[in-house]
């Protein structure tokens, strides 16, 4: 049975990615079972350095979501906030993630992984060769608030590369941290991700994420960040309850 999903004709690594999605033409192929919000699959065809090219895609309307008592509205904004954060800290974990004014309205379009998808975290999390590529994500769930890591939300594909996906409840003012990922606590980070986490504190605001979040949303992920530095070891979590539900 063939896929339901154009083969993507560049990596998303590759820099064309992000331009294919922010200038190409999206056509909508489905709606994603079992999201509580509007969630498309789609296909972007585009062109760049002179060759046509189609990628799949997940495009995410602000007119699918539905209101949260607890997040304002606009969670699209905060898809693209993972991805900009993600790349502002130099970590290929969140897949290319672009505004667009698509078929349904203004959303976020994000690069559709090939993943293995009767695999996730709890099936390859033990998996030794994977631990920096996890605890990179566990990093950037704390860093950025993430209320929602399932273990169904980190994807692993065909190169054995992590992704984390479904960020749009991420970057609460408030703590609100709920993952699966506690496999690590009290393990020490690595001088490396030390590093990646210093240069966010040191470094610029990038102006596209003032324009995605809040400043009090701004502020708090700059004192997590803090934080984590003052901190260099994975927490734990004593109530046993940040835990999201369903797990995967």
């Amino acid at each position: 049975m063939a896929d339901p999903w154009p083969q993507p004709t560049l990596a998303p690594r590759d820099p064309n990615s992000i331009l294919v999605l922010q200038t190409g033409e999206i056509e909508i192929l489905g709606r994603m079972p079992w999201s509580s919000n509007g969630t498309y699959l789609t296909s972007v065809a585009g062109t760049e350095a002179m060759v046509d090219h189609v990628l799949p895609a997940i495009y995410k309307p602000a007119s699918g979501e539905k209101p949260l008592w607890d997040f304002p509205a606009g969670l699209w904004r905060r898809e693209v906030a993972a991805y900009e954060t993600a790349r502002w800290l130099g970590w290929w974990i969140v897949p290319p993630t672009v505004e667009v004014e698509g078929p349904l309205g203004i959303g976020s379009l994000q690069y559709f992984i090939p993943a293995r998808f009767d695999e996730h975290y709890f099936t390859f999390g033990t998996d030794p060769q994977l631990r920096n590529q996890l605890e990179r994500i566990c990093l950037f769930d704390l860093i950025t608030n993430n209320t929602d890591r399932k273990g169904g939300h980190i994807l692993i594909d065909q190169e054995d590369h992590c992704w984390g996906i479904d960020h749009g409840l991420s970057f609460h003012e408030e703590f609100k941290l709920r993952t699966v990922l506690w496999d690590f606590a009290g393990d020490e980070l690595s001088p490396e991700d030390v590093e990646a986490i210093e240069h966010l504190t040191a470094a610029s605001i990038p102006e596209g994420l003032t324009e995605l979040l809040t400043p009090a949303e701004i502020q708090a992920l700059m004192q997590r960040a803090s934080w984590v530095l003052e901190n260099p070891v994975f927490p734990s979590d004593p109530t046993g309850r940040r835990y999201p539900w369903p797990m995967v």
